[in-house]
């Protein structure tokens, strides 16, 4: 298993107001695997998905990525695992706008310490596996919200992360957008690469294999897709 989840308790204290976000989740997800969370707002899937990023701690239970007790780790460590093991996709995208699309795809690279030459040359590569290598040299304000998105997607894939979260990535897009977005991610998970989605939209859902339902903070279904549909656009 990529991700295990065990007993998983969240809760936020301000003051001496006490909201329990999680309540005893047990989850996990396989390698190779394509996940949407569901739920409404207030449901816990966010929650989750920022446990599982590394970019919140729980308050109770075990959290294994990749044969990692993360649970355990925390400060620089816990960052090292965020950049080395983790790729985002974001529904806002979090481009820098001064840099153009090349640039935006090798800030994780910066960050793990790649050198320039094979830094250049790895985000060219991600950027040509969603189809956008005539715009490495194009802003963000240059570009589509579906060629920002494929941007990011780049970006998240550019360290070879062991797990692909993607957080209402076609949330900001029309159905088209949406459509190529859900090509590429299909394509992808096709290559082997794992990914685990948030989504509000059931539409969206429908194009990966598996979905996980939350309500109140509980896991209240997890089904297999029998048919996942499959996206129009990008090939």
């Amino acid at each position: 298993m990529i991700i295990q989840i065990e007993n998983l308790f969240k809760v936020y204290r301000n003051g001496s107001i006490e909201v329990t976000a999680l309540r005893d989740v047990g989850f996990s997800v396989g390698i190779g695997e394509f996940v949407s969370i569901m739920g409404q707002s207030g449901s816990g899937k966010s929650t989750l998905m920022n446990i599982l990023g590394c970019l919140d701690t729980m308050s109770g239970g075990k959290y294994f990525l990749d044969g990692e007790d993360v649970s355990l780790i925390h400060g620089k460590k816990l960052a090292q695992i965020r950049n080395r093991k983790i790729g985002f996709v974001f529904q806002s995208y979090n481009l820098l706008p001064r840099l153009n699309a090349l640039q935006n795809v090798e800030l994780p690279m910066i960050y793990a310490g790649t050198r320039g030459k094979k830094r250049r040359a790895a985000a060219m590569e991600a950027l040509e596996r969603v189809g956008l290598a005539e715009r490495v040299h194009h802003k963000p304000s240059e570009l589509s919200g579906g060629q920002k998105q494929r941007v990011a997607i780049a970006r998240a894939l550019v360290n070879s992360p062991a797990i692909l979260l993607a957080d209402e990535p076609t949330g900001n897009l029309d159905s088209r957008s949406g459509e190529e977005i859900m090509s590429i991610f299909q394509r992808l998970n096709r290559e082997g690469v794992t990914i685990v989605m948030v989504t509000h939209e059931p539409d969206i859902a429908n194009h990966t294999n598996r979905i996980v339902a939350f309500k109140d903070g509980r896991i209240i279904s997890d089904e297999l897709v029998k048919n996942p549909v499959q996206a129009g656009g990008q090939k």
